[in-house]
């Protein structure tokens, strides 16, 4: 297959710059967590990462345990990526991760150096890639000294493997001690991926401060709070629905609440007199937050990705819409 990209996709969505650093972000990028492992068609990935890519998302997130089969979502997209989009390399931000449990022994899994070191290479690997524009460190380490972690992170800018790096699910404390220890590296350290949404407004209890004060860009996952924030949810759960399988561990029934549903609903009141889905508005209320530069959604489908990318032609809300927000929440 020939892939000719869209030369006007530039003009289809805004780029946010990341922290203080070089780089812009679109304010929606797509990331491979779900639908890109071993079980799904290879034809469906390539349609939806042609849409993105046609609709202006420059930047797709990986992380070397994504599948499943772990590992699947890189190789999967090394081989679309060679096939389709090799002449577009240099326009694209593509960014991986490594911190969760990937083989087996004791350097498998966390934040050493043997770990990091190693997973990016197999990652880069997989990919077939010379390098990544971003890397992050997955998950913090209870164990490791996080010197050596951040060291690892520097050792892979240092070695040209990677542009940029990042930390993801850290707290403001954390946070703190990496930006001290990268910045005495001199390590380009320019972006925090952390849960945010309507549902998990977590990272505004400080973390969002340590961002802002140190110009460290965030990336939003989950956005949608796994499906939650859609119009799925309206009338309960649904018998195929995430919340419904009880092997989902990031999504079941119990999370699912009366008092959550009657929020949903009257979310979805607002996003209707915006002339929204409520997924759209809950994409761009997270952009609302001035650290936040990009919303990172998933997808199984390329509807999925064209309705996302229509919530940025309203990314503006009223003070009154904002306060009915926040009352609806608190």
């Amino acid at each position: 297959m020939t892939f000719i990209a869209n030369p006007k996709r530039y003009h289809e969505i805004p780029y946010n710059r990341c922290g203080n650093s070089g780089i812009k972000l679109p304010a929606i990028s797509f990331g491979l967590w779900n639908n890109f492992g071993g079980e799904d068609t290879l034809e469906n990935q390539r349609r939806m990462l042609m849409k993105a890519f046609d609709l202006g998302i420059t930047h797709f997130d990986l992380a070397n345990n994504y599948g499943p089969p772990p590992g699947a979502a890189e190789k999967n997209f090394g081989r679309i990526l060679k096939e389709d989009f090799s002449q577009y390399r240099d326009e694209m931000i593509i960014s991986t991760k490594a911190g969760f449990r990937m083989w087996d022994g004791p350097y498998g899994d966390w934040g050493s150096r043997k770990y990091l070191i190693s997973s990016l290479d197999q990652s880069l690997q997989r990919m077939n890639l010379d390098y990544v524009d971003i890397f992050y460190h997955h998950r913090p380490d209870p164990e490791t000294p996080l010197e050596e972690t951040m060291a690892a992170l520097d050792q892979t800018v240092r070695q040209g493997k990677a542009l940029y790096v990042g930390i993801s699910n850290y707290n403001a404390e954390q946070t703190k001690q990496a930006i001290d220890i990268l910045k005495a590296q001199g390590t380009p350290f320019i972006i925090h991926q952390a849960a945010y949404s309507m549902l998990d407004r977590t990272i505004e209890n400080g973390l969002t401060d340590v961002l802002d004060e140190h110009g460290i860009g965030c990336i939003a996952y989950v956005p949608l709070a796994q499906g939650l924030l859609t119009d799925k949810y309206l009338s309960g759960i649904p018998k195929d629905s995430r919340a419904a399988k009880e092997f989902i561990p990031f999504l079941n029934e119990r999370d699912v609440s009366s008092d959550k549903l009657q929020k949903i609903k009257a979310l979805n009141t607002i996003a209707h007199d915006r002339g929204q889905s409520l997924a759209q508005m809950a994409l761009v209320w997270v952009l609302q937050e001035k650290s936040v530069v990009s919303a990172l959604i998933g997808a199984s489908r390329v509807s999925q990705i064209e309705e996302n990318v229509k919530a940025l032609n309203n990314t503006t809300f009223t003070q009154e819409e904002l306060d009915t927000i926040n009352d609806i929440l608190n």
